[in-house]
């Protein structure tokens, strides 16, 4: 069992700052494992310069020959392969989101002692290629806040910059719908233009404040949030803590986080590959099927999907913890 004393891990984690989703994962990691009594050291890296990384690997090759003791009990890589960081830990273990894995970082997958899955749908992928998986999922940030207005019935679609979360065809479908209620968009991706904007559409395309937001959140009764894949997902897992309906893609691993018990799932078929994932794209009449059954809901059953959404977020936030120190202290 891995273990330095007195019996705290040394863990260094390491990903990018990239100042969007890996810089969230790298807080959340650091908060779950200090809480957990490990001692935590972060390495957020810049760009992946070649001179910095050039140092990094002649000083991991200067640590090999010199059989220098490793630093730390585990070196915790999000998402990229580090492999200058190998030998300053005494065991590697690879935190990965498979849309953005590299082919060229599969050779170095034997050096990891483990690989940890956000998703099952994560666990099965490294499985195949021979790796030690466990899955111990993830969480997001806390974005319910009881003390906002009541829930409006709008809906809420904020993919951020990302240009996977299928909403031009959202935009085409309140275009050819101006009955349907206000869909706020929050979408600062640069170079998309949409003529004319529908008028039952709110597309909000610079920074919108974090106070804002999380009005937003709270207060537009359904998030739409149709994927095309996800590393762990973590608007979806935002929005069912925040109790929202959550409608999105009924494919892996976004059918993970959210099922008809606690959400809402539109069909979809396969649409291409990005990287190691599969992307899909849901089916137009599908989604405007979804929405017109969400504006048909009566409000006992949006009281009791936002229930059990809440209640799945909470559980899982409790139980994170506990399956990432396991997996961690199970190493040998």
């Amino acid at each position: 069992m891995v273990q330095s004393a007195p019996d705290r891990l040394k863990i260094q984690l390491i990903a990018r700052d990239n100042g969007a989703g890996l810089t969230r994962d790298l807080a959340v990691l650091a908060e779950v494992l200090e809480a957990s009594g490990c001692q935590v050291t972060v390495r957020a890296l810049g760009h992946r310069g070649r001179i910095g990384t050039a140092l990094r690997m002649m000083k991991a090759k200067l640590r090999r020959r010199l059989k220098l003791r490793p630093r730390f009990d585990i070196n915790l890589m999000l998402e990229r392969v580090r492999p200058e960081f190998f030998g300053s830990a005494r065991h590697e273990v690879l935190v990965p989101n498979p849309e953005w894995f590299n082919d060229d970082w599969k050779p170095f997958l034997p050096a990891f002692s483990l690989v940890l899955a956000k998703t099952r749908h994560a666990e099965r992928i490294f499985g195949e290629l021979g790796c030690r998986t466990r899955y111990v999922g993830f969480v997001a940030p806390d974005r319910y806040r009881p003390g906002l207005v009541a829930p409006r019935a709008g809906f809420l679609h904020a993919p951020g910059r990302s240009g996977n979360k299928g909403s031009h065809a959202l935009l085409g479908l309140w275009a050819a719908n101006p009955h349907w209620p206000m869909l706020t968009l929050i979408w600062r991706r640069k170079r998309v233009d949409i003529d004319p904007l529908p008028a039952n559409v709110i597309w909000h395309r610079e920074y919108v404040p974090d106070d804002e937001l999380l009005r937003l959140q709270n207060t537009l009764r359904f998030h739409l949030c149709p994927s095309r894949t996800e590393g762990y997902g973590h608007y979806l897992a935002e929005a069912l803590g925040a109790g929202a309906v959550t409608i999105t893609t009924d494919a892996e691993p976004m059918n993970e986080l959210v099922t008809p018990e606690r959400g809402v799932l539109v069909k979809a078929h396969p649409a291409g590959k990005q990287a190691l994932a599969t992307l899909y794209d849901y089916e137009p009449e599908a989604m405007r099927q979804a929405i017109e059954h969400c504006l048909s809901m009566e409000p006992a059953e949006v009281t009791q999907l936002g229930r059990a959404a809440r209640t799945w977020f909470e559980d899982n936030r409790r139980d994170f913890a506990t399956r990432l120190l396991e997996a961690l202290h199970g190493l040998d």
